[in-house]
């Protein structure tokens, strides 16, 4: 394992920093880096961290959306109102559409089948959008209009909503049917997730006010607090649950309202930590994709993808009518809406792994949607916001 570690630290930073003199993303390096140290090039990896892969990408995830709750102004949120919650859903929505539209007629799918592999590809990258955004935050492009908070706060909902569809269409798949409570836990999770972040930092404002402790055992303790919520919402075996992802990012906007300062400081330290977790994020999505899967599918697929993510983008169109943002700013917010990595990593191989006659497909498109996205959407992203987003 401790050689697995020094090739994805090594490889993974040098191939990010080639990417970045070449005017690219160091996300396409990493994903680059994984792919080729993975179990289907190279195999360099060993068993031991690839079986905890899962669990390393979701502690990445835990840091950056700590980090972004820590640093989220929510005064530019408020200013949007309406479009902020339809963000969360209505996007996601179009994109499953267009899937249900274009997979059976390009895929020979089912709509069934198209609607799991709609909601699949439907959920946007936290992995790739959030640390975009809180450094757009930190430069101060778009923060005045609520632009880098609309897109952080909706990537974290959106995924909670396409996860439940998923595992609602899923069990449909299996013959259980559509069951009315999956969907009413959507946004009950969601506000439950709310809710209980934003009292956990409450609560840990007044510890840290009465307490006082070095910062780095402060982050210690968010960061346990946080693995203990994951742990909690994959233990639940109700019907109704929480969002810990949301919830973990409320612990940062508790803390920030209560104790500003201190929040800024555990920031700063947040970002340390990034550097690290953002080599193993992504160097661990490129090692889970299968190149071999790319050569087995035809321009069909590319076609669905595209299309899926054209009707994505026309929602947020749609979601932004009635704002005050000019065209660029509305440009760029679809633009930095389609990258996919993350969840189609962690959920494209369950429909095969249960024996679906999709299972295939469903993976295959999964693979080459985050091939195509993550380094595209990035790329785009990093490329046009100094170009189109105004500096407070």
């Amino acid at each position: 394992m401790l050689l697995s570690i020094s090739l994805i630290l090594i490889i993974g930073m040098s191939m990010g920093w080639v990417c970045r003199k070449l005017k690219l993303p160091a996300l396409l390096g990493m994903l680059m880096t994984g792919v080729v140290l993975g179990p289907y090039v190279l195999n360099l990896l060993d068993d031991s961290i690839l079986g905890i892969s899962a669990e390393l990408r979701k502690i990445a995830l835990i840091i950056i959306l700590t980090r972004a709750g820590l640093g989220l102004d929510l005064s530019g949120l408020k200013k949007l109102g309406r479009p902020a919650v339809l963000m969360c859903f209505v996007p996601a929505s179009f994109e499953l559409l267009g899937m249900i539209l274009f997979a059976p007629k390009l895929m020979g799918l089912t709509v069934l089948e198209a609607a799991v592999m709609g909601a699949v590809l439907a959920a946007v990258s936290p992995a790739v959008v959030v640390p975009r955004m809180v450094k757009l935050m930190d430069e101060g492009y778009g923060v005045k209009e609520g632009i880098p908070q609309l897109i952080l706060a909706g990537a974290s909902v959106d995924d909670v909503y396409v996860i439940v569809l998923f595992s609602t269409f899923v069990g449909m798949m299996q013959g259980e049917g559509a069951s009315m409570i999956r969907f009413v836990n959507i946004p009950v999770s969601i506000f439950l997730g709310i809710a209980i972040g934003l009292s956990l930092g409450f609560l840990l404002a007044f510890f840290f006010k009465k307490v006082h402790i070095r910062d780095t055992s402060k982050v210690l303790i968010l960061l346990s607090i946080s693995f203990l919520l994951v742990v909690i919402e994959d233990q639940l075996t109700t019907a109704i649950t929480f969002s810990a992802l949301i919830a973990i990012m409320f612990i940062g906007i508790g803390l920030q309202r209560k104790r500003e300062t201190v929040a800024k400081r555990l920031s700063a330290k947040y970002g340390k930590l990034w550097i690290a977790a953002e080599v193993f994020l992504f160097v661990l999505v490129g090692a889970a994709v299968n190149i071999e899967y790319l050569g087995n599918v035809g321009i069909k697929a590319i076609f669905v993808i595209i299309g899926a993510l054209v009707f994505r983008m026309l929602g947020v169109f749609l979601c932004l009518l009635g704002t005050s943002l000019n065209r660029k700013e509305r440009l760029f917010a679809m633009m930095a809406y389609t990258p996919k990595a993350t969840v189609q990593a962690a959920i494209g191989g369950i429909p095969l792994s249960l024996g679906f006659a999709c299972g295939d497909v469903v993976l295959t498109i999964a693979v080459l949607a985050i091939v195509l996205t993550a380094p595209l959407g990035a790329f785009a992203i990093d490329l046009s916001y100094k170009k189109l987003l105004r500096k407070e």
